[in-house]
């Protein structure tokens, strides 16, 4: 995947059970917290078949379902998967966002939790919203939760180091053309075995969002700030959790 900085497919390698366990902070309370904010804004993810994407262990899907039991989710990551309650899992697909296995015009939403937008270079991110908007039946709405690019980079940590379930975690963060890298050095306690990882996501400012929902045939129809709620400000909201429908 050439041609930007800082773009390769990083995410095939990282999203296992290490990930699982520094993250564990983001639990099914803070999901069923956010779940529960966007259907009062979307009431339309409450019906109909809902497209969990990038859903790793189901947190977000588990909560949904309990409000939308045609909801299902997709993750490329075997582990994560497979750390998903056994109750989900004939609701799991493994697959990649950018081959996405459903026909045009049959979904009534499509969820992007914590941020599985961005991954990629400029064209294949538009590629991607063209690409869920055309799964849309009428209706239909994507809920897109990203990064509040102005907040982050007036708050970004360089660096940091914690430990998490065993696996000490030394964070450096940078801003790279226009991305934000996050490298890590995990370390397990017990062992000492060490791994290097890396995250790394184009960062959009929510009117280049709006550009690139335009420009895919969306609009963005509301803006929320935080899992619990709120109109998005641009100074201070960590998040930006644009709701999105086709343009007709």
């Amino acid at each position: 995947m050439g041609g930007e900085a800082g773009v390769d497919e990083w995410f095939k390698d990282w999203f296992d059970r290490d990930y699982a366990a520094i993250y564990a902070a983001r639990d099914a309370e803070e999901a069923a917290q956010a779940v529960a904010m966007a259907l009062q804004v979307a009431p339309a993810l409450g019906r109909g078949p809902v497209l969990d994407l990038a859903c790793g262990t189901g947190r977000h899907l588990a909560a949904l379902r309990r409000s939308n039991p045609l909801a299902f989710g997709l993750d490329l990551s075997r582990d994560l998967l497979g750390l998903a309650d056994p109750g989900l899992r004939p609701w799991l697909l493994r697959g990649d966002m950018r081959a996405l296995p459903v026909r045009d015009g049959r979904l009534s939403g499509i969820c992007l939790w914590f941020t599985p937008f961005g991954y990629f270079t400029d064209a294949e991110n538009r590629a991607l919203l063209a690409r869920l908007r055309d799964l849309l039946a009428p209706g239909g709405v994507i809920l897109l939760d990203y990064l509040n690019a102005r907040h982050l980079r007036e708050h970004l940590v360089p660096e940091d180091e914690r430990v998490a379930d065993g696996i000490r975690v030394r964070s450096r963060r940078t801003l790279e053309g226009q991305r934000v890298i996050k490298r890590m050095t995990l370390t397990r306690l017990e062992t000492g075995a060490t791994r290097a990882v890396t995250e790394s996501v184009r960062l959009y400012e929510p009117a280049e969002m709006e550009a690139l929902a335009a420009g895919a045939g969306l609009e963005v129809f509301a803006r929320v700030g935080a899992y619990a709620g709120g109109a998005f400000d641009a100074a201070r909201s960590p998040r930006w959790i644009g709701f999105l429908r086709k343009v007709v």
